[in-house]
């Protein structure tokens, strides 16, 4: 059930989906670089920030569950569009809190919107890009996790600086307001999976969705994040604390690692496309073995060293999701994809929590600033991702039986 659209018309629709994503990304990470401000203008505690940070992750996984009764019942352009337009007013309602409780509750509620709102995305691709341009399409999709990085933020903060705080909400509602129209307007009807499988709409829509194949994949998704994200949380307190960068550096430590993610999310599509996003996930799994115990174990440094190996582990690390996705998604017959893009997206979302739940149990703060225990993480991190490899292994060699549509399999060999 993949459509046969003209390459531009595709092309066109996987940009209008990727600035889908790019808003939701803003966001998401704008929340974070505005701590300062919310907690002087709201008088926080920095554990009731935090809360307003989960709430985010915790509202999308959980939305993510509950999706898997409702999300593939229904036109996916429709369910978009109502689920974009909730993200939207959630995103209005913070620009205009007035109270602790206030941004907490639309947080909560763009949350929710944006964990279903990527799932159907995801789908959505899956649906209407053929398998052998997939991979280039599902990294452009996640490129956007670099761009905003690169721009969004930076840009959100100076208007942030300028014009308050609340400036950064409106701006995300007028773009998303503009995509949202071009979503309308743009994308086709997408009913097929409502026929891919007659007679079955009736049927308990948890029960095509625990066949071991299926569940392989939520376990591969799963321990990729959560080895990712053992991490990711305290890289900026290591660099400080441990390797001797200071505040100021931090920035173009970080927009050197969003450009390197920019530029290789598109690479990593080609190069799944080209070779199999089985055995391009295998060779990111191994690749980034090495990165993580270098970051973990290294020294007080320069700050070209750092910026260089920061690179070349977000590089790595943050594309792993592309091939991952690809494989995936064309494991799952068009009939379930919605549903379980949904619970897969919570998978990733519980995964990113939890980890660094446990990160933290492992690591503590020298007087001086310096995390102890950084290294055990970097290691841990490494026992997941060959974990991760034995998954990936299993999971290309699993058929799943299902309704008709159900693409072909991919190896590592």
């Amino acid at each position: 059930m993949t459509s046969s659209s003209p390459p531009r018309q595709e092309r066109l629709r996987v940009l209008l989906l990727a600035c889908v994503q790019f808003t939701h990304l803003m966001d998401f990470m704008i929340i974070m670089p505005l701590g300062p401000e919310f907690i002087r203008l709201f008088s926080l505690s920095t554990a009731q920030f935090g809360a307003l940070v989960s709430a985010y992750t915790l509202a999308s996984a959980a939305m993510g569950v509950l999706g898997v009764f409702w999300v593939d019942r229904f036109d996916r352009k429709r369910t978009l569009l109502v689920i974009y337009a909730g993200f939207i007013a959630a995103t209005l309602a913070c620009g205009a809190a007035q109270s602790h409780l206030w941004l907490l509750a639309a947080r909560t509620l763009a949350g929710a919107c944006a964990g279903l709102m990527s799932a159907v995305i995801m789908a959505i691709v899956a649906d209407v890009v053929p398998p052998e341009r997939r991979g280039r399409a599902i990294g452009t999709v996640l490129s956007t996790l670099g761009l905003s990085a690169v721009a969004g933020v930076p840009l959100g903060l100076g208007l942030a600086s300028v014009l308050g705080w609340r400036m950064p909400f409106w701006v995300i509602c007028g773009l998303a307001a503009i995509a949202w129209l071009g979503l309308a307007r743009l994308l086709p009807a997408l009913d097929q999976h409502l026929t891919a499988a007659p007679g079955k709409r009736q049927e308990n829509p948890l029960a095509a969705l625990v066949s071991p194949q299926l569940v392989l994949g939520w376990a591969l998704t799963f321990s990729v994040v959560f080895s990712s994200f053992l991490l990711i949380p305290y890289l900026s307190a290591y660099m400080v604390g441990n390797v001797g960068l200071t505040q100021t550096d931090l920035p173009w430590v970080y927009l050197a690692g969003g450009a390197a993610t920019l530029f290789t999310a598109r690479k990593m599509g080609q190069l799944a496309d080209r070779h199999g996003a089985a055995r391009v996930l295998a060779w990111l799994l191994i690749g980034t073995v090495g990165p993580h115990l270098v970051f973990t174990h290294l020294p007080p440094s320069p700050l070209p060293v750092v910026m260089g190996v920061f690179v070349v582990f977000m590089a790595l690390t943050s594309t792993r999701a592309i091939p991952a996705i690809a494989l995936i998604s064309a494991k799952v017959p068009p009939a379930l994809r919605g549903r379980f893009m949904a619970v897969n997206m919570a998978a990733s979302d519980a995964a990113s929590g939890l980890s660094a739940w446990v990160s933290g149990l492992m690591l503590a703060t020298a007087p001086g600033g310096a995390l102890i225990g950084f290294g055990a993480a970097g290691w841990l991190a490494v026992a997941v991702t060959t974990l991760s490899l034995s998954i990936l292994w299993a999971f290309t060699r699993s058929a799943v039986r299902a309704p008709q549509g159900t693409e072909p399999r991919q190896s590592l060999t």
